[in-house]
């Protein structure tokens, strides 16, 4: 079994409150989570309305296949365009 975990660290603009900041986090979370059928949430930075940080995960039997979709799971964090990266972080475990 492979595992492998993801973190997204994002920097919003033009936030004024936690409302949007969650509004914001949402709609990127749900598109990833439709997309891909993976766990997904809020990790870090819970009180700041200018960053975020995500983590997921993927479970698969082929460390390839596993990275290979944590790479489109960073692309198309990117591609929706709401929010800029700042940095990611990805680990492959082996069980």
């Amino acid at each position: 079994m492979v595992v492998g975990t993801g973190k997204i660290k994002f920097r919003l603009f033009g936030v004024n409150s936690l409302k949007e900041k969650r509004s914001i986090l949402k709609s990127i979370i749900n598109r990833i989570k439709i997309k891909f059928n993976i766990s997904i949430a809020e990790i870090d930075y819970n009180d700041s309305h200018l960053w975020a940080q995500i983590g997921f995960s993927i479970i698969g039997n082929d460390s390839r296949m596993v990275n290979s979709k944590i790479d489109k799971v960073f692309n198309l964090a990117d591609d929706i365009g709401l929010a800029q990266i700042t940095d990611i972080q990805m680990e492959i475990i082996h069980l």
